[in-house]
């Protein structure tokens, strides 16, 4: 049965080699993360039989390693296994040579955190710095203090970005080429010697056929359209031969189906745009592996297109708030709203100012901000102005320099927590390693507010 133990102190941990220093990061990351809020909840999710599971404090503070670490699975637990502070971070009460689960069991960590869980992490870290504190002294001369908690205060700003998925670039002729070598396995392993003689799928020459195409230096329109309609015929003859197998009692394993409709439907897709002579299709399948990824469509200069799960955050006071997760392309412009009640319902007011894109100055949203007394930046609708005023010239500057923060967000979270590449494979620990990124984020930052106002009480303490 699942059991919730008491806070664990550093003075608690048994070391054989001294004591541990209390300074060290990770004992002060571990001070101000309140583990057992959320013990229930995800002791919750288990029976009181079988195996008991793993405590919540190893769970997350796993994963939280991981993500700071920015490695793999396995070099997450070896280093668990060799650094003392990490295993008091997740809560063991002595030093033990081996971490207290496998590789393996990271995957099923990821499953047991879901979104909902990371959200209510994230509030409750949050919780106490929703207060914009440069606008602190703004409302100190004002005696009339009904005022004050009507006006709209703080900053909130807003942006958009891809989280690639690790798959290769997803080209029509590679995916058919993988589909038809995945068909023609299937028929190895449905096909019984004994039974009948075995389908002919000319796997060969198929293959054969792709590697003209595919090592060719210069490929053409014309070379590209007939390789692809090769590679649909070879697939059409090897779904017809998996058809008549599960007609006749064969079956495949649950993943293998499961991969099977992956495949039926990257080929109705195929066809559709090689009949139409088109490039686009709806929910297209990029990876036969990952068919939860869609494109992206961002306009950059580098990767104009990006695979992965489209992900929208709003910053305030240096925090990070992840609204939005899609893994398919949606305008941003439909969740300025959203965000904004979002933040009223946290705080009681709406924010003094918006920073986003030009994407967001919809109509809708202008009109919105202005009923609700909110500056939303950017130029005004229509025609721009022919003379600008130098108030306004300097106003659209420092908005513009502040909006960099969320860009400076989307790239300390590429760089430094592994939004580069999100390496898990389903949707759901796909999900689970995008939330934990921005939810680590935060931690740091709240690490670092704390570090500093303690740096600066002994520097006042002590020296003035």
């Amino acid at each position: 049965m699942y059991s919730i133990d008491n806070q664990l102190k550093i003075e608690d941990f048994i070391f054989p080699y001294g004591e541990l220093d209390k300074n060290n990061r990770w004992v002060k990351l571990a001070s101000i993360i309140p583990w057992h809020e959320f013990e229930e909840t995800y002791a919750k999710q288990f029976i009181n039989n079988g195996r008991p599971s793993k405590p919540f404090r190893i769970v997350l503070g796993s994963l939280i390693i991981k993500q700071k670490l920015n490695c793999s699975d396995r070099e997450t637990v070896s280093a668990i296994a060799e650094n003392p502070y990490l295993q008091y971070f997740i809560g063991l009460k002595e030093f033990q040579n081996s971490a207290p689960f496998g590789a393996s069991s990271m995957v099923e960590f990821r499953k047991r955190i879901d979104d909902d869980m990371i959200i209510e992490m994230n509030n409750t870290i949050l919780k106490d710095t929703t207060k914009n504190n440069d606008d602190k002294d703004k409302h100190d001369d004002n005696d009339d203090g009904n005022d004050s908690d009507q006006s709209n205060q703080g900053t909130i700003i807003i942006d958009a970005t891809c989280t690639p998925a690790y798959i290769t670039y997803p080209q029509d002729l590679n995916l058919l080429n993988s589909a038809r070598e995945k068909l023609e396995g299937y028929i190895d392993q449905l096909h019984n010697p004994s039974e009948s003689k075995k389908p002919r799928t000319y796997r060969k020459i198929a293959r054969k056929d792709f590697l003209n195409v595919s090592k060719a230096r210069k490929k053409n329109s014309k070379k590209m359209r007939k390789a692809i309609r090769k590679q649909l015929n070879y697939i059409a003859r090897d779904i017809g031969y998996v058809v008549n197998f599960i007609a006749n009692g064969k079956k495949l394993n649950s993943r293998q189906s499961e991969e099977y409709e992956v495949i039926l439907q990257l080929y109705h897709q195929q066809k559709y745009m090689f009949d139409n002579r088109k490039h686009t299709v709806e929910n297209r399948i990029v990876s036969i592996s990952q068919p939860h990824v869609r494109p992206i469509v961002r306009g950059k200069t580098k990767a104009p297109t990006e695979f992965g799960a489209k992900v929208e955050i709003s910053v305030a006071n240096g925090y990070v708030r992840m609204e939005k997760l899609s893994w398919d392309a949606y305008n941003e412009c439909e969740s300025l709203i959203p965000i904004t009640e979002s933040y009223k319902a946290r705080n009681g007011f709406y924010p003094e100012r918006i920073l986003a894109d030009k994407i967001y100055r919809n109509r809708k949203n202008l009109n919105y901000c202005k009923e609700n007394g909110i500056s939303i930046t950017g130029p005004a609708l229509g025609r721009p102005k022919k003379n600008k005023t130098k108030a306004e010239k300097n106003q659209e500057y420092v908005d513009t320099c502040e909006r960099n923060e969320v860009e400076g967000k989307f790239g300390t979270g590429k760089t430094r927590y592994g939004l580069a590449r999100i390496f898990a494979d389903l949707k759901e620990t796909a999900e689970c390693v995008i939330n934990m990124a921005f939810f680590v984020m935060n931690l740091d930052k709240k690490l670092r507010v704390i570090l500093r106002h303690f740096t600066n009480y002994y520097i006042l303490e002590y020296y003035i």
